[in-house]
């Protein structure tokens, strides 16, 4: 099996990459969001209560504790984490040198600490899906980097026993997400995904649309549901491909997620969800498929021995096989046939609920079992590899980082199946109480999630939409359109990943019931009567683009909306809506019902913030900083910092060391007997990874 290095490298930029978008989508928000005048105060969720000062940091972990000591309110310390993880998470991107195991440490840790103060606004599933990333991440990344005349060396000397282990935990996270992204469609009942309709829905009441939702929204009904039939295939039974041992099925898993995400991006803004779900993927990889070149091809092939032969013969059979199996399946289950008189596909389930359920149920404990014996095989090669170790003073250092690895390892995967059991209760209710008891000690540090997306679909009767509406008589009203948003009809739907507007999107989950269920939006309305700028930045960056920049409303109100795509041919208009009815009623500065829902809601301002100290040269770097960066809309931060990372890869590259063409006669150079008998000596079952700059060998 062909050795992981140039995937862990990419996984590691990649981390980095996405730390980076989220903390500056973040940092662009506080002040709207968690700031003094702030639509949540941070401040309100850190209280004191008596406690010790480490058993309340490990009650609630988060740096935020310490921000007094630096002379900031809890809101600057959020903006403060944010900016540094920002550069930091920029500089792991760009130096080889920080991608390491206490860099990754302070990004997690950093994150962390602002999802224990980010209420609702903070807690979606691609935030857990960042922390528990980040955590593999930190074991994934090295303890110690190697110099760089080591890692151009093409010697398996500098392979460590334990890289793969933590790998493997990203392969199975992926697996987790995938296979119950696809089981709770159908366990939710939702008749939608039953009945094959979903996408004739989704493009239309996703939370933010891209242009690309318009055109696909209208694509034929065959196709949409032949394109739920390829989301069942690839989110349930391509999964446990990822642990098959051919490596061409994996390469096949792969590819297939590849085309999923690529085509949610397209059709969707997801911030920076499927950026990380495609970064899992690179645990399905190895370095022979990273660094295949031209000149590969061109080598002259060596015969090979029959068991070889009949190795790969078999690997083809089994490979045709499941390949066969999957297309019949996908026949039989969901009814596939060819209408030739109409040039359509027709779909439908041919399975009912109780028959999933008794699969699911006959399956999830099996699933459990496959990861097992994937993760028992990893032990066994890398205790197969540390054997090969040399010298004893490598063997007793590389003993002690393969236990304690190795133990992590297998600690968190346990951890896992607590969370990955909650779509099946009867196996949820069998599991070792060891493993319940495992969870529940550091379920607070967000190590291990359950996953479910797009559980059940929304708007089937069209898409449910709260417009926000200003007045100053209480009889004339202007609406205050989003940035983001769906509001004005005539207005195409924008591109904004990797940036994720959270309000926009608690706007979206508002609409889909009362205001009563959504207790932040009393205080939305109240900032927007006080005319607080902070919260007007999340509405509308550029402020005179906001209806009431120069006099806050006297009244405020909502009303909810019924929005649909246009229909081709409407020219200039990309949605079409209906009134339904009044989500929020008007009210005005001490109203009697703004004024009892705040109450009820606990969110009267009864301890004033602090007043701030005006010489603290931090807190004054930090509103100059923000003063900065104020005007500018989030995306476009965040393709800046994109543009800034390739401009200075771009540099790297035309500004690096040139290899001579001496160098270049010593790469090609046959290495000699010696080093070569010393490095067969020390061979694993994984070939040479260790080579920065040359391409390792495949094993033919």
């Amino acid at each position: 099996m062909a050795g992981s290095r140039l995937p862990r490298q990419l996984f590691l930029q990649g981390v980095a990459a996405v730390f980076m978008f989220a903390f500056a989508s973040l940092y662009m928000q506080i002040p709207g969001l968690y700031g003094p005048e702030g639509i949540l105060p941070a401040r309100r969720t850190l209280r004191p209560q008596g406690k010790g000062r480490w058993r309340q940091l490990w009650e609630t972990p988060t740096l935020l504790w310490e921000t007094p000591l630096l002379g900031l309110d809890t809101a600057q310390g959020l903006e403060l984490l944010s900016l540094l993880g920002t550069l930091l998470a920029l500089g792991a991107l760009l130096l080889h040198q920080l991608r390491h195991l206490l860099v990754y440490l302070l990004l997690w840790a950093a994150y962390l600490s602002a999802y224990q103060v980010g209420q609702v606004f903070l807690y979606f599933q691609w935030d857990s899906l960042l922390l528990e990333t980040g955590f593999l991440a930190l074991l994934v990344a090295p303890l110690r980097l190697p110099p760089r005349h080591k890692q151009a060396q093409g010697r398996l000397a500098g392979v460590l026993p334990h890289e793969d282990l933590p790998f493997w935990l990203v392969r199975w996270l992926l697996f987790r997400l995938m296979f119950a992204s696809g089981v709770v469609k159908l366990t939710s009942r939702c008749p939608a995904w039953w009945g094959l309709t979903a996408l004739t829905y989704h493009f239309e009441t996703q939370c933010l649309p891209t242009p690309a939702s318009w055109f696909a929204h209208h694509l034929p009904v065959w196709l949409h549901k032949l394109g739920v039939v390829a989301t069942f295939l690839i989110e349930i039974a391509v999964p446990p491909l990822f642990f098959a041992p051919v490596r061409r099925l994996r390469l096949a898993a792969f590819y297939s997620q590849v085309l999923l995400q690529v085509l949610i991006i397209i059709t969707g803004n997801y911030n920076f969800f499927n950026l990380l779900t495609l970064l899992l993927t690179t645990a399905l990889l190895d370095d022979a498929h990273l660094a295949a070149r031209s000149g590969d091809s061109r080598r002259k092939k060596t015969p090979t021995s029959w068991p070889k032969a009949l190795l790969a013969l078999l690997a083809l059979l089994l490979e045709l096989a499941v390949y066969g199996l999957l297309a019949c399946g996908v026949v039989h289950y969901f009814g596939l046939e060819a209408d030739w008189e109409r040039r359509a596909v027709r779909s439908k389930a041919t399975f009912t609920f109780h028959q999933f359920s008794q699969w699911l149920k006959m399956v999830t404990l099996p699933t459990m079992w496959l990861g097992a014996a994937s993760l028992a095989w990893e032990l066994l090669t890398a205790l197969w590899r540390w054997t090969h170790v040399r010298g004893w003073l490598r063997k007793c250092c590389a003993a002690v980082q393969l236990s304690v690895f190795g133990t992590a390892t297998v600690a968190l995967f346990v951890i896992s199946l607590v969370p990955y059991s909650y779509m099946e209760p009867s196996t949820h209710g069998r599991l070792w109480t060891g493993a319940h008891r495992l969870f529940g000690t550091v379920e607070h540090l967000q190590l291990a999630h359950s996953y479910g997306l797009f559980r059940r679909m929304t708007g089937l009767g069209g898409r449910p939409e709260v417009v926000l509406e200003g007045s100053y008589d209480g009889h004339h009203w202007t609406e205050i359109e989003f940035m983001y948003k769906p509001g004005n009809v005539s207005r195409a739907p924008p591109i904004v990943a990797p940036h994720q507007p959270r309000l926009d999107w608690q706007m979206w989950f508002a609409a889909l019931g009362p205001h009563t269920h959504s207790p932040w939006f009393t205080s939305l309305v109240l900032r927007l009567l006080q005319g607080k700028e902070p919260v007007i930045r999340l509405i509308q960056s550029h402020l005179p683009k906001y209806p009431f920049h120069k006099q806050p409303p006297t009244y405020v109100r909502a009303q909810r909306y019924k929005y649909r795509f246009s229909k081709p041919g409407e020219q200039g208009q990309w949605w079409q809506r209906q009134w339904v009815e009044e989500f929020f009623p008007s009210v005005s500065l001490g109203d009697p019902t703004l004024d009892m829902l705040l109450r009820q809601f606990g969110l009267q301002d009864k301890s004033p913030p602090r007043a701030r100290s005006s010489s603290n040269t931090l807190a004054q770097a930090l509103r100059w900083m923000r003063k900065q960066l104020s005007p500018l809309e989030a995306p476009a931060l965040l393709w800046g910092l994109l543009g800034t990372v390739g401009a200075i890869r771009v540099m790297q590259a035309l500004l690096g060391p040139q290899s001579s063409p001496r160098a270049k006669e010593e790469k090609h150079r046959p290495a000699p007997a010696e080093d070569s008998v010393a490095a067969s000596k020390q061979a694993s079952p994984a070939p040479d990874v260790s080579s920065g700059s040359q391409t390792p060998r495949r094993k033919k």
